[in-house]
């Protein structure tokens, strides 16, 4: 049984918020066989509407209000409409909260996949605009690793996690978004203060789509797919605990093979991203980086000349250890 221990999720790294102004389309059949992935990217994911990430109480007047907990309006809630005028980015909708003068602004929100009516009326607070106490954002921007590209369908998987917003935590409805090539510049180390980062930049290589975003992954088409060989995603009952490897890029644009320890297979529920508990063991990635660090999510894991999975989490507790998804669970 393995101990409890606390856990940080690896995402993309969301440092830099963007604000920005495609239909979901399914995630690929399952096939025999794909290319392994490692290489960093950047994305930029655009909003359904806006997201709410948090409220707040203001002062008006005499009073310390919030006129958007008091409408309804939740964390997580996406705002797609506002009085009928579809909404695309933050300005749009704050632009109708404070020209609206404290009149009823009527709210088409998404929560949980239930479209409702909300109505607000937004208050002055201390400088003079009615503003309405939530926080919003329509898009993100950051860093991940590739974890396979399907070549039947020119399509890939990346992350085994979805994005979620960095500081409501709840996964963001995309509308759309894109992935570009992305260069590695410096790293920044884990320690036992805090998870360390990729650090790097965007080039202005257009790669492909986002599609989806869920629980399990990022997916979308691409516009190539890099000259590989292809390797067989092994079933859940022909991993073993024992040696592995890992495939990430912590340096430019290439990445390199790692070797890992797969300590434990926790389990094969094909909705969870935590199926295996994995060890770096590779003395060069431990030096560089001291095991595992943000944007690593997604590197994919070979044992045995197969896909096994892709890094997910890492623990709090010991940078060298963390979780990962199984590659059929990825591959739907």
């Amino acid at each position: 049984m393995a101990k409890k221990v606390k856990i940080k999720l690896v995402t993309i790294i969301l440092a830099v918020i963007f604000s920005f102004s495609i239909c979901i389309i399914p995630t690929q059949a399952k096939t025999a066989e794909v290319i392994i992935g490692g290489e960093t990217f950047g994305l930029k994911l655009y909003c359904k509407g806006v997201m709410v990430i948090r409220l707040e109480k203001f002062r008006s007047g005499k009073d310390t209000v919030c006129p958007a907990k008091d409408s309804g309006i939740q964390v997580n809630d996406i705002i797609t409409e506002a009085n009928n005028n579809k909404i695309k980015n933050n300005e749009q909708l704050s632009e109708i909260i404070k020209s609206s003068k404290g009149k009823t602004v009527t709210l088409t929100v998404l929560r949980n996949d239930i479209e409702m009516l909300k109505k607000i009326n937004a208050e002055k607070n201390e400088n003079g605009d009615y503003y309405s106490g939530m926080w919003i954002r329509d898009s993100c921007a950051g860093l991940g690793t590739i974890s396979y590209y399907n070549p039947k369908n020119m399509t890939y998987g990346a992350l085994g996690h979805g994005i979620c917003d960095i500081e409501s935590g709840g996964l963001m409805e995309s509308d759309s978004g894109e992935i570009q090539k992305a260069k590695i510049t410096s790293v920044t180390k884990s320690t036992n203060h805090g998870i360390g980062t990729l650090n790097g930049y965007f080039t202005d290589e257009k790669i492909g789509t986002i599609n989806k975003n869920s629980p399990l992954g990022i997916y979308g088409k691409l516009t190539s797919i890099p000259n590989k060989s292809k390797m067989q995603v092994a079933a859940a009952n022909e991993i073993k605990t024992g040696k592995a490897y890992i495939y990430s890029t912590i340096e430019g644009q290439t990445p390199k093979k790692y070797s890992v320890k797969i300590v434990e297979i926790c389990n094969t529920d094909t909705n969870s991203n935590r199926n295996l508990i994995v060890k770096i063991t590779d003395k060069k990635l431990i030096k560089k980086v001291n095991g595992i660090v943000q944007g690593m999510s997604g590197s994919p894991i070979v044992q045995k000349n197969k896909l096994v999975g892709a890094l997910t989490h890492v623990f709090l507790d010991d940078s060298t250890m963390g979780y990962a998804v199984l590659g059929e669970n990825m591959l739907g």
